[in-house]
């Protein structure tokens, strides 16, 4: 058997900055994920003001409940989806100030409107500077008094993420009427950890309310990266090892973890405790139909080895995936199809038959999770090499070290 500790999780790490920096006190964050994602989620709010030490397994933030200690700054926030949502929502709870954000040719693509528009309704004074919905934009903050809204979250769960972390900040409150919503569990991620900092928020089917009274400082663990995971344990399933994480158990909050739930039905056999989460296979794995919409950072390693299935794999209500870093149904497909694999897309699914991949250079789009998901399928393909295989470092720095120590003959 194989152990692999996973690093920390992007999202988590990214909602323990939000919520330590508006904080009453300091906050610790124990094993947070250190990538580039994170650097310039850290980084950003430096900027803001706020004051983070980085110790190598632990960081600590002074929290500044009345926000950013500047009145002007210009925040650059790379690639990273949750830097560029989370950051201008925190910004725009000060009293005061003027705060410019941009970002990558990448993450400049990205829709943001739904969230930027949903600001407005709150009486924010926001403006876009190119393209109307996506970055730059600068934020003119004076408070934010708060409300009622309705909100569209069918592209993206982190425009409803950002709105309920601001909501302890906002004067009055916060009720949010949602109408559509991918990606649900990082949803109830957000809402745990809001609690952990003592914010008061209830849900009530797709309606949620959350009271004034900000957040209080605390000392929070980083559990490791479910999405990240999920690539030892498809290796696992594709190769008939045994491989454990540590620290994604019976209590993990992030949804991701439900991909082990899809090798199940595949054929592995999976274990879960309240200390970690193991999975071994015969290597013998069969297809399915699969709806992802809850997992779909998770789609692309099933699609990786669907091709070794003994029927085809059809994955279903995944067209959020087609806004991420880059369009990643039409990449996995275009890749699998490189291979000489049989690949079906529609707007929203893509099914993938059984075939024999040959090896190719994965195009990546500089997309970390295509390069991670195809590692998996050189496990069985020798030859397979990258265009970028450095965009890892997004979230996860150390990546192909690892992935090769757990390949290597005899490791598992």
């Amino acid at each position: 058997m194989t152990v692999i500790h996973v690093p920390g999780s992007k999202s988590v790490t990214a909602r323990a900055l939000f919520l330590a920096a508006a904080a009453d006190g300091t906050t610790t964050l124990l094993r947070p994920l250190r990538s580039d994602d994170t650097e310039g989620f850290t980084e950003g709010l430096t900027r803001l003001g706020y004051e983070v030490t980085r110790e190598p397994d632990r960081w600590h933030v002074e929290g500044r409940p009345e926000g950013p200690s500047v009145t002007e700054a210009e925040v650059h926030c790379r690639d990273g989806a949750t830097t560029a949502r989370f950051l201008p929502t925190l910004a725009a709870a000060a009293a005061s100030g003027t705060y410019r954000f941009d970002a990558s040719a990448q993450m400049r693509r990205r829709p943001l409107a739904p969230l930027t528009e949903a600001l407005r309704t709150l009486g924010v004074d926001l403006r876009h500077e190119g393209a109307e919905g996506h970055h730059p934009l600068t934020v003119t903050a004076s408070g934010v008094k708060g409300g009622e809204l309705t909100l569209d979250a069918g592209q993206s769960s982190q425009y409803l993420t950002a709105l309920l972390m601001l909501g302890p900040l906002t004067a009055e409150g916060l009720r949010i009427h949602v109408t559509e919503l991918v990606s649900a569990p990082y949803v109830e991620i957000t809402l745990s950890m809001m609690r952990s900092f003592g914010a008061d928020v209830v849900r009530e089917g797709n309606t949620f309310t959350v009271r004034p009274g900000g957040y209080r400082a605390t000392t929070y663990a980083v559990e490791p990266d479910a999405s990240t995971a999920s690539y030892f344990f498809a290796a696992a399933a594709l190769t008939g090892r045994e491989v454990t994480v540590p620290g994604l158990g019976t209590d993990a909050l992030q949804g991701d973890l439900r991909f082990t739930d899809v090798l199940r039905r595949m054929g592995a056999d999976v274990t879960t405790t309240d200390r970690g989460t193991t999975v071994r296979s015969t290597g013998t794995l069969t297809g399915l139909t699969v709806n992802m919409r809850d997992i779909s950072d998770t789609m692309p390693t099933l699609a990786a080895i669907a091709p070794f299935a003994s029927s085809p794999v059809r994955i279903e209500d995944v067209a959020n995936t087609r806004v991420k870093e880059c369009d990643r149904l039409e990449a996995c497909a275009g890749n699998l199809r490189a291979m000489g694999i049989t690949v079906r897309t529609g707007p929203d699914w893509i099914e993938i038959h059984p075939g024999t991949p040959r090896p190719t250079e994965i195009a990546t789009h500089g997309d970390h999770r295509i390069v991670m998901s195809f590692a998996v399928t050189a496990l069985r393909v020798p030859g397979v090499t990258y265009d970028d295989p450095g965009c890892v470092r997004k979230t996860f720095p150390g990546f192909h070290e690892a992935f090769a120590g757990f390949a290597a003959p005899g490791a598992g």
